[in-house]
C-alpha cells in the first residue's frame, strides 16, 4: 500500500467551513469576474496549505462536485482532489441522517477519515460509530465563521493521536 493510501482521508465541504456565511463585508466587487460567484471572494487563500499540512488525503465532499476542483482549489492553493459522488436523491434514508454520510463511509471503506462540515448532527455520529469500523471524527464548523484555529487544533490533535498507541 503507497504512502498516501495510508494516510486518513479528510472529507472537505465548502458552504460554511471554507465560505463562512457570517461576513460581515460584502465581497469586493469584480473580485471572482472570472467565475461569477461572489461568495468565492470570502475564501481565505491561506487554509489550503493548512489543509495540505494535515497530511491527510482530502476529498471533496460538497455539493460543488467538479465545480471545486475549477473554482475552489486553484484559489486555495490545492491540487485538484477527488470528488465524492452523491446518492440519487429520492434513496430513502435515516430520519436526521445527513444524505453525505452513508456515500463518505463507503469511500472511507474503513480508513481512518475526518468529515469537515457545517451540517453534521448526532444520528451522523451515531451512524458512524456503528458502520464505521476504523476511527473517524465529525467536526462540525459553524458556518458563520468557517474554519479557525481552534478548528485546525482538533484536526491536528485527533491526526495526532491516531499515531499513538492506545
Amino acid at each position: 500500500m503507497s504512502a498516501a493510501a495510508e494516510r486518513p482521508l479528510l472529507f472537505l465541504d465548502i458552504d460554511g467551513p471554507l465560505i463562512p456565511f457570517g461576513s460581515p463585508d460584502p465581497p469586493p466587487p469584480l473580485a471572482t469576474a472570472d467565475s461569477g460567484n461572489p461568495l468565492l471572494t470570502r475564501l481565505d487563500p491561506t487554509l489550503g496549505a493548512r489543509l495540505l499540512a494535515l497530511g491527510c488525503s482530502l476529498v471533496w465532499a460538497t455539493t460543488w462536485m467538479e465545480e471545486a476542483n475549477e473554482a475552489v482549489a486553484p484559489r486555495l492553493g490545492l491540487p485538484r482532489l477527488p470528488v465524492l459522488d452523491w446518492p440519487e436523491a429520492d434513496e430513502p434514508g435515516l430520519r436526521g441522517l445527513h444524505w453525505k454520510t452513508r456515500p463518505l463511509v463507503e469511500w472511507a471503506d474503513g480508513r481512518p477519515f475526518v468529515w469537515v462540515d457545517d451540517e453534521i448532527g448526532p444520528v451522523d455520529r451515531q451512524w458512524v460509530f456503528a458502520a464505521h469500523p476504523g476511527p473517524a471524527l465529525l467536526h462540525r464548523v459553524d458556518p458563520a465563521t468557517g474554519l479557525q484555529d481552534s478548528d485546525f487544533r482538533t484536526l491536528t490533535d485527533w491526526l495526532a493521536a491516531l499515531g499513538r498507541p492506545s
